[in-house]
């Protein structure tokens, strides 16, 4: 038993050393960094200048912060209900027994494979381009010349089209995670409801949504974490310096930790305080749903 006990300690101990390495320090360090002044990530602690809660009050303060702030609460909300919409759809239909169930699940999820670079690049040279996109040609096929010659780029609809861009490729994601909630139903529960007269409508709605609800709050995590996360897409719509129609705060925190444009000032203890309170708008959606969401346990 003793000699178990000292394996066990052996295998593990080399796990927890590179967890609070790579994980549990830099946390740490970020939160200390943020109640100071700091001209560079690489900067020695004699540099560093306390300003206490002075990084957040400045953030609250600062009209592009907020501005970050509301885009990311745009495309968390209504992205949010247009790609888990169409990615539970889509689970639904490739586990009704459609034909080439194989190929239409690896057709939509094909996007997710490519790298949002150049998923990015596609949109913005052949989709959203004023005179040669694929957009503005079909609204120009069907005689629509009002939406042709709308300029999907421009500082107004810039947003819009970022945002239609990157559902396009997070739905398959969130598809593949609804479908295997879906296949771990008993196929008993909808044979039952089907002798007893209910419609398909009925099924999904007393079967399928309520069993879900561990799927949901997963696919709802992963969102909130990847909405958070948000740059690649925001720095190719906008490649020369942050615009109010694209920035995010992960981009705000880059320039204000690295240097761009409107960015004087480098100052990674501002950087680090975005940060955390990135993390905690994660940790306080991740609360609430644990008590707005109950899953549902399955009988087999």
């Amino acid at each position: 038993m003793k000699k178990n006990k000292t394996m066990i300690v052996a295998f593990i101990t080399p796990a927890i050393l590179t967890f609070c390495i790579m994980f549990l320090y830099p946390v740490i360090r970020t939160v200390f960094i943020s109640f100071y002044s700091v001209s560079s990530v690489t900067a020695p602690k004699e540099q560093w200048l306390s300003v206490g809660l002075g990084n957040y009050l400045k953030l609250l303060t600062s009209s592009s912060f907020k501005v970050s702030m509301f885009n990311i609460f745009k495309i968390w909300v209504i992205g949010g209900i247009i790609v888990l919409s169409i990615a539970l759809l889509f689970a639904v239909i490739l586990t009704s027994g459609v034909r080439f169930k194989s190929f239409w699940r690896a057709a939509i999820y094909l996007p997710n494979v490519i790298s949002a670079v150049a998923l990015a690049t596609m949109w913005l040279q052949f989709v959203f381009q004023q005179k040669y996109g694929i957009i503005n040609w079909f609204f120009k096929a069907i005689g629509n010349e009002k939406l042709a010659r709308l300029n999907w780029l421009s500082s107004d609809m810039k947003f819009w089209a970022l945002l239609i861009a990157f559902c396009f490729g997070a739905v398959g994601y969130y598809m593949l995670i609804f479908l295997s909630g879906i296949e771990r139903i008993p196929e008993e529960y909808y044979e039952a409801a089907t002798i007893d007269g209910a419609s398909k409508l009925r099924q999904f709605t007393s079967i399928t949504l309520p069993l879900l609800k561990g799927v949901f709050k997963t696919n709802l995590t992963f969102w909130s974490i990847n909405t958070v996360m948000f740059f690649v897409w925001s720095k190719m719509f906008s490649p020369l310096g942050s615009e109010g129609s694209t920035i995010t705060p992960m981009v705000y925190m880059y320039e204000t930790v690295f240097g761009g444009t409107g960015y004087s000032n480098r100052d990674a203890g501002l950087g680090a305080a975005v940060g955390v309170i990135l993390a905690v708008i994660v940790v306080i959606i991740f609360a609430v749903m644990n008590l707005l969401i109950k899953e549902e346990k399955i009988e087999m």
